[in-house]
């Protein structure tokens, strides 16, 4: 008698499922396939990025973060800081992540993780005791298991084959969570309003599929038998369907079409959408209009300026924070001197106003020179340049030509240094010629 196989191709078709390499023993894949909703969806990654409200609040984390210019700095012992460009971490996060990824692309992974399934994982790899490679590992495939020493086991499955990797040679960014082991996954967590948000989705699209007509009955004054139930039931299949929709029926032998009227609108189909697009963002904590659902948008952030300061401080900000943290944590060994930061002035570019008024009160009030601006505007320096000012007003009229001649002498010195630099500066041709 002939095997039967269909557990065979059952197990060939897990181990395969979304070119994950899993097994029947791999708990996260069970937690998450069998994440069934109170709707009766099914809710997996997969499929929840589907849902546009997903696709879009992720898609709007992950890119944002990797476009946002993010360097090491070294802290002097005059408070001020520089670029620490000769530190392996830099020229990886900075530079080339790995033989496979730019910077951005490597961050937008890992937002992307953090959102989707709570958690980032990197592996460092290592040329001996120096850094050369930091590589994102798919969270789906690792295992985090608390030891009895205390410390942090993280078993990682790849091409079938589980591998201990040492908490040393690992980067793990925890999303938000409540045992400080691991984050939260969100669709976990969030898997009723998902739920829900893909049955209303499948709704919709099972009334345009029915050429936006609801069901209906057939009525007659005499039964039918079984053999022309069926023939009506094939009749009827040429009227069903959106590419039949506006056909003309012909009923026979006193047949009557009675339908059951509900449009869309009836049924709250259009509210229940649009409120599903409101939860989904909430989960994410992204402003809906960010996503394109503008109905019911607060008017206190009515400029440009506005929204991109609320997106920043309240939902941005806790997650550059908690990877930079993670980054000074794990792969600046703890160094205080050493520091990783995101540049944030690039969400506040596009308002040229904003931005000139900000750069006149520093100019102004003497925290940045002409030449700080000029580098944050990605403009060459100048010289003279690099002066602090600071602007007096209701100055005493007796003040101003003092005033004046200091200036000019001083620009008579710096003119002198640059063209007679030999030459001393109380036997400049310039000031004889003055």
């Amino acid at each position: 008698m002939k095997k039967n196989n269909q557990p065979g191709r059952v197990k060939s078709a897990l181990l395969n499922w979304l070119g994950v390499p899993i097994s029947l023993t791999t708990g996260t894949f069970w937690q998450e396939w069998f994440g069934t909703s109170n709707s009766g969806k099914v809710v997996t990654v997969d499929k929840a990025i589907q849902l546009s409200a997903v696709w879009a609040c992720v898609r709007l984390l992950s890119e944002s973060v990797s476009t946002l210019p993010m360097k090491i700095y070294e802290r002097q012992s005059d408070g001020s800081r520089k670029l620490a460009r000769g530190n392996p971490v830099y020229q990886l996060l900075c530079r080339r992540p790995n033989a496979e990824m730019t910077p951005s692309r490597f961050m937008l992974m890992l937002v992307a993780s953090i959102c989707l399934r709570g958690n980032a994982f990197v592996e460092k790899h290592f040329i001996g005791s120096k850094l050369v490679s930091l590589v994102p590992l798919l969270p789906q495939n690792m295992v985090v298991k608390r030891l009895d020493s205390g410390r942090l086991e993280y078993t990682y499955t790849e091409n079938g084959k589980p591998r201990v990797i040492p908490e040393r040679n690992l980067m793990h960014i925890r999303g938000f969570g409540l045992d400080g082991v691991c984050g939260m996954m969100p669709l976990s967590s969030g898997r009723d309003v998902i739920g829900s948000a893909m049955a209303v989705e499948e709704s919709a699209a099972k009334i345009f599929e029915q050429g936006l007509q609801s069901s209906g009955f057939l009525s007659a004054e005499q039964s039918l038998n079984d053999d022309q139930r069926e023939r009506l039931r094939g009749y009827m299949q040429a009227f069903t369907g959106s590419k039949n929709a506006g056909k003309i029926m012909v009923l026979e032998g006193g047949l009557k079409y009675q339908g059951v009227t509900m449009n869309p609108e009836d049924a709250q189909m259009l509210e229940s959408r649009a409120f599903s697009i409101e939860e989904i963002c909430r989960w994410f904590r992204v402003p809906p209009f960010m996503v394109g659902h503008t109905s019911k948008q607060s008017s206190w952030a009515s400029s440009l300026e506005g929204m991109n300061l609320q997106f920043l401080t309240h939902t941005l900000r806790p997650l550059l924070v908690n990877i930079e943290q993670e980054i000074a944590r794990c792969l600046l060994g703890g160094d205080e001197d050493l520091f990783a930061e995101f540049s944030v002035e690039g969400l506040l570019r596009a308002d040229s106003a904003g931005r000139a008024a900000y750069y006149t009160s520093a100019l102004q009030n003497g925290w940045m020179s002409r030449n700080d601006v000029r580098r944050l505007e990605n403009m060459p320096p100048i010289e003279g340049g690099d002066i602090y000012t600071v602007q007096l007003n209701l100055t005493p009229l007796e003040d101003l030509k003092q005033n004046s001649q200091a200036a000019q002498a001083f620009v008579l010195r710096q003119v002198h240094n640059h063209v007679f630099p030999d030459i001393p500066f109380e036997q400049s041709p310039l000031k004889q010629a003055a």
